[in-house]
Formats: C-alpha cells, sequence, structure tokens
C-alpha cells in the first residue's frame, strides 16, 4: 500500500499537502526566466560548507542549475539531496521567498548508513532555519512514496542516483513517481555517469555507468521526451575502466591511496546532463 508524503523537520504540521497541490497546481506557465547569475552569486556564500564549495569544479552546479531553467518561484524536488545537501545550499536559498524546494530523501526501509544521513540533513534543517526553514521533506524510496502532491511539482531533479536504481531494479518505480509529481510538461533534470558506447549497458552497470542512449530510451519509455542535453559535466580524461569502477574516481578514492594522484589528474566523472519533459 502506497504511503503519501510525510511532513518532517521544520515543516511538520505546518504545510498540509491537499492545500500545497491546490496553490501549486494553479499554473504550469514560468512567470520568469531562469536567473543563472543568481546561482553564480550563492556559490560564494557563506553557508556553503567547504567540502561542498571543492567540488564545484566538477559538478558545474550554476551551469547546470541554469541549462534546466530553474526559476526561483519554481516548485523543486530533487531526490536524495544526501547529508551533503549539495544542491540544498543553492536551491533552497533561492526559492525561499518566491518558489519550494522539496528533499525527497529516505524513508525508514533505508539501511542504517543512510538513515544516518538522513538524520543529520534533517538537523541541519533544524540549525539555519533562515536558509532553510521553509524545505519541505518527504520520502523517497523508488515508486513506493508520493514525493509531492501529484501534478504540483515544476522540477524534479536527480543527481548520479540513476545507476543505483538501476543495478537494483528500482528504476521504473522512480520514474513513476517522478511523473506522477511534476505537472503536465514540468522538467525532469537527470545527471548521471555517462557509459562507453562500446559496451552493452549490462556489461558496465556494476561500474556505476549508464549509457547515454540507453537512459534516454529508458526515461522516455516512462512518459518523458527529451528536450535538451548539456555538456556542462562532460570530462574527456575519464577512460571508464576502472577496477572499481567510477567509485574508483574522486571523491570516492576506492582504492584509497593506490595512484591517487593519477586519479586525482582524472578527476570525477564523465557525465551526461539531460533534460526532459513530462508528455
Amino acid at each position: 500500500m502506497k504511503s503519501g508524503p510525510r511532513l518532517s523537520g521544520v515543516k511538520t504540521g505546518v504545510l498540509l499537502l491537499a492545500a500545497l497541490a491546490s496553490a501549486l497546481s494553479c499554473s504550469n506557465v514560468p512567470t520568469q526566466a531562469p536567473d543563472s547569475a543568481a546561482f553564480v552569486r550563492l556559490l560564494t556564500a557563506p553557508h556553503r560548507s567547504a567540502r561542498n564549495v571543492a567540488r564545484d569544479a566538477y559538478r558545474h552546479p550554476s551551469e547546470v542549475l541554469g541549462f534546466f531553467g530553474i526559476r526561483d518561484d519554481s516548485t523543486v524536488v530533487e531526490i536524495l539531496p544526501g547529508s551533503g545537501g549539495y544542491y540544498m545550499e543553492l536551491l533552497a536559498p533561492y526559492l525561499k521567498d518566491k518558489g519550494l524546494y522539496i528533499a525527497a530523501n529516505r524513508d525508514g526501509a533505508a539501511p542504517p548508513q543512510y538513515l544516518a544521513d538522513h538524520r543529520k540533513l534533517l538537523a541541519r534543517l533544524k540549525a539555519e532555519p533562515a536558509l532553510y526553514g521553509k524545505v519541505l521533506v518527504t520520502q523517497f524510496n523508488a515508486g513506493l512514496h508520493e514525493i509531492a502532491p501529484p501534478g504540483s511539482a515544476d522540477y524534479v531533479l536527480t543527481f548520479r542516483n540513476l545507476h543505483n536504481w538501476i543495478a537494483r531494479n528500482e528504476i521504473e518505480g522512480a520514474l513513476r513517481a517522478f511523473h506522477k509529481a511534476l505537472k503536465p510538461g514540468g522538467v525532469l533534470g537527470v545527471v548521471d555517469h555517462r557509459g562507453r558506447t562500446d559496451l552493452s549497458q549490462e556489461a558496465q552497470t556494476k561500474s556505476g555507468y549508464i549509457r547515454e542512449d540507453f537512459a534516454i530510451a529508458l526515461i522516455e519509455k516512462a512518459g518523458f521526451k527529451l528536450i535538451g542535453a548539456s555538456e556542462a559535466n562532460a570530462n574527456p580524461k575519464d577512460t571508464k575502466d576502472y577496477a572499481e569502477g567510477v567509485w574508483t574516481l574522486p571523491p570516492t578514492y576506492r582504492l584509497k591511496d593506490k595512484d591517487r594522484a593519477k586519479y586525482e589528474t582524472i578527476g570525477e566523472s564523465d557525465r551526461f546532463t539531460l533534460k526532459f519533459v513530462k508528455q
């Protein structure tokens, strides 16, 4: 039996999903253009963690969010922001006055380490109410929960999660949840590790890489249409042939100190950045 969104942390008992759905479904038409410069300014904001700032050179957040077209009056669902909250640090402050940031994070069935990360996320929201006091936290676990009121979200964003859902046979449920949450014409933004075209998807799933054509076909089959692709996260140095898969590279460095300088020179993985609309 499916359960609806659960309000956690700072929004508990404050925001009723039925009222939210009604309010957010009033308009599907963007009221203003995205402001990429605002994201550039947020990159140097004092609230950002040093760990997240160090990854900006690899994740290109202002380019990515500008490409997706996010406006400050948008309702944005980020899937599994994690305890680090890399994109949350940018999106929640940007959206807090006119829009809404929804963190679709773990449910109670998650492994202990992920539940610990979830508690850290909630603690951070509570500790910084000026930035995160309007954040809505919902549950995500493939297709088991509503991540937002049906038809209410302008954007659903997922960063480097697709490969896990494919490996665990959870991808179809996840895409159903995204489709249900989005307004007609709403945007699904996807970033993930780009696989090799000379290998089948099956041959490289365990390495964490996904063929771009495979990802597009899978997502379009679920009721979305590809409308754009960005090379903001491309990395031609990534040879995609490592003993420990993509996790050999930073920031994981699964081989620890073995050839660390080599992998540091390569940098983070080559990634596709895809923009779809709900059909």
